[in-house]
């Protein structure tokens, strides 16, 4: 669930260390949107993220599209938003990253909004209903003057887009690696031993031996035959390696494109007129 965390600051320099801290906190610079709320200047934050200079249409705009059109919260906002000089928009997907973003923005100054809202109700109140947006800055000590608009001014805001190039990951090509078994028919030669019993009768004549009659009686020899058989067994052995692994390299890429800015040309269009166009270019 995705949170949205406001921060209203009175000072635009309160709004750009609020920024840095939520940055030096882990948060990205791409979900937090710096927006001046001063009426004569449009700068960049501090360290990045999105900024922009804001109406009170604008505003008043952005607070009904948060809580509802014509919410108690969003009049509430859009009044308080009017007189702060810069505004800090976070988004976040927790309800404990939207608590540390409030306590980051609170210990750099945030304008406490229901205080404020009270503050304004009581000077409108003293003053008889007509309590107007320089009554309600000199409530709150803040003597600025460029956040009441001046009678007859016009501004026009100076919007530059810078280039940010970034890094993504993407799936190439790859090898696939797969074992398998397989079965061939291998031969080997051995040599085999056999015992085969050979009987030869033979006539003779001679004279009988002591050792003639020691045998003459009855009786039986045996004599055995023995034979090799092949006895075939198998043995695994590591005949070889198979490594796959990845080889890292790195290149650089030049990424072209273009980017758009704001240019004002200022012309003389009455002799009795002088205008310093480097100047008002620079207050822009």
């Amino acid at each position: 669930m995705t949170h949205t965390v406001i921060g209203l600051f009175d000072s635009k320099t309160e709004a750009q260390a609020a920024m840095r801290d939520l940055v030096a906190a882990g948060f990205a610079e791409e979900n937090i949107d710096f927006s001046n709320r001063r009426i004569d200047e449009t700068t960049s934050g501090a360290t990045g993220g999105t900024t922009t200079g804001t109406t009170g249409g604008g505003v008043s705009g952005f607070f009904n599209s948060l809580f509802g059109d014509d919410s108690p919260e969003a009049r509430t906002y859009s009044e308080v938003a009017t007189d702060t000089e810069a505004i800090l928009t976070i988004q976040t997907d927790s309800d404990e990253r939207a608590r540390q973003i409030a306590d980051i923005l609170d210990r750099n100054g945030a304008v406490d909004v229901d205080e404020r809202a009270a503050q304004y109700q009581a000077n409108y109140a003293q003053s008889g209903g007509t309590a107007t947006t320089q009554n309600r800055t000199a409530a709150t000590g803040d003597m600025t003057q460029n956040r009441t608009a001046a009678t007859g001014d016009t501004t026009i805001p100076i919007i530059e887009e810078q280039l940010q190039v970034g890094k993504r990951e993407v799936q190439g090509g790859g090898v696939r690696v797969r074992s398998r078994v397989i079965e061939k028919p291998v031969e080997e030669t051995v040599r085999l031993r056999e015992e085969h019993v050979v009987v030869n009768r033979r006539p003779v004549d001679r004279a009988v031996t002591d050792a003639d009659m020691s045998s003459f009686k009855e009786g039986d020899i045996e004599i055995t035959e023995r034979s090799e058989q092949a006895v075939v067994s198998k043995q695994a052995r590591v005949v070889e390696e198979v490594e796959v692994g990845k080889q890292v390299s790195e290149r650089e890429q030049v990424v072209s494109d273009t980017v758009r800015r704001t240019d004002v040309d200022v012309e003389e269009i009455g002799t009795d007129v002088t205008t310093d166009a480097n100047t008002r270019r620079a207050n822009s």
